[in-house]
Order: structure tokens, then sequence, then C-alpha cells
């Protein structure tokens, strides 16, 4: 959430990482705050009136190139470690930005899908190629929850459901146990508009899992895919993303040999 910090900041700490970590370090962009305008504001210090993520994006950058004789102000660790950086929003205007930029984009649509399609459409038409990314480079995020039937997966995932009902009633904590009964608990208005907001996802048995992943892909071709389960039982989450795994790999060597 680069709003909350100083870009300087962020590129000495993303440099430490890059440097104790070559190659294995990507930073994403996000221009929301994230939070409350207190803890914002506890954050930065001062919040401009303005919007400056499209400048800060730029400082950024420049902070992690190759050294300039003329800067005043350098990274110490961060210039020169070239960490690749995304635009990570669910919104047009990070399309925009991510497309004039020439940076790769990350969709948050495992919570807000509602421009999911329409931001694709405008990153891809609109992609101006840099230093940085010859071609655009899209990432779509999708919730996930797998289990050996379907009516497990949906019992596990309810956890989910329940904690995203609870933060937009106000009421944030932490994850919830499951329930049979997600009706009894979440007023109708609310549930279905959680589901909406939870839509893009896979949930099910492990074949339920293959088909609706392939779905998704066949859908949005998404150059990358990040998948997100919360799941209250650990053993049952570590379950659920290896047979996450286990789909994607039987569709990518499905795909190689088509």
């Amino acid at each position: 959430m680069l709003t909350n910090h100083s870009p300087l900041v962020v590129a000495e700490q993303f440099g430490t990482l890059e440097t104790l970590y070559p190659g294995r370090i990507d930073l994403g962009l996000g221009r929301a705050p994230g939070t409350d305008m207190a803890t914002a504001r506890a954050l930065r210090r001062q919040m401009a009136q303005e919007d400056s993520f499209p400048q800060d994006v730029l400082d950024l950058l420049a902070y992690f190139d190759d050294a300039d004789v003329e800067a005043r102000v350098r990274a110490i660790p961060g210039t020169g470690t070239h960490v690749p950086v995304w635009i990570l929003v669910s919104s047009l205007y990070g399309a925009q930005l991510a497309a004039s930029l020439g940076l790769p984009y990350a969709f948050a649509s495992h919570f807000a899908p509602a421009m999911l399609d329409e931001a694709i459409v405008t990153y891809r038409n609109t992609f101006q190629p840099s230093k940085w990314l010859a071609r655009p480079y899209f990432m779509m995020a999708a919730g996930m929850c797998a289990a050996e039937t379907d009516e497990e997966a949906v019992y596990l995932r309810s956890s989910q459901v329940l904690a995203f009902a609870r933060l937009r009633s106000g009421r944030p904590g932490k994850l919830p146990y499951p329930t049979h009964d997600l009706v009894a608990e979440v007023p109708g208005e609310l549930l279905t508009q959680v589901e909406a907001a939870l839509s893009v996802s896979a949930v099910g048995s492990p074949s339920s899992i293959r088909d609706q992943l392939l779905t998704l892909v066949e859908r949005y071709r998404p150059d990358e895919l990040m998948l997100t389960g919360m799941i209250h039982d650990h053993a049952a989450r570590v379950r659920s993303f290896e047979t996450a795994a286990e789909a994607l790999v039987d569709l990518q060597a499905q795909r190689e040999l088509v």
C-alpha cells in the first residue's frame, strides 16, 4: 500500500530483501490505504491531499534502477537491484497506470472481481512496452477451497464467507470455525454480496476444482494465477493447496499437449 509509505523507505526495505535473496523478490504496489485513516497517518505521518501514487511508483522505479551519478538521494541497499514492480489493484485506474508505465498488473479478483473483465481488456489494449516489460503480463488472483467432496469443501469455505461477512459488517476478527448453516449466521442480502465478492473461486472436490480452474484460465487467460484460501483447519488447508497444485499441473500438461 504505497500511499502509506515513503518510496525511499520501501526501496531500501525491498532492496535489502533482494540483496539477501537475489531473484526471489517481487514488489506489488497498491494505491488504496488498506486501513483506516488514523492508521494511515501513523504510518506516513503526513498525508498529501493530491494523488501522488503515479509519481511514487516512478520514484520507486528510479531508486531500484542503476546508479545515477547526479542523484542526490539513493536507496542503500536498493540502487541497482532492479526489483520487479507490479501494480496491484482492483480497478480500471490501476489497469491504465500499469499499461501506461509498461508494468506487470495483478488484479485482486479473489475479493473484488467487479471490474475484472473490463480491467483486463483495458490493460492489454493500452499497454505501452517499456524497459521493464515488452508485452502485457497479467496475474489474476482467485479463491480456492478443495476437499474430498463438494459438500466438505463448501463447509470448509464457510469460515472465509463468515469472516468476510463480519468484516463488511464492521466486526473483523479471527477466522471463525466453519458452519453447516451460513444462512442462520449471515443475513440474506449480505450473504449475496459476499458470495458475489468471492465469486472468482474454485470450490469443491478434486474434479470440481480442476474444472473450475480450467474455466477461469480459459476465460481470463492470465499469465499467472495466484490462489488463496482461508480454511480454519491447517491440515485441511494444506491438502486444499496440494489438490489445487495437482490440478494446475494436470491442466498445464494438457495445454502443452494441445
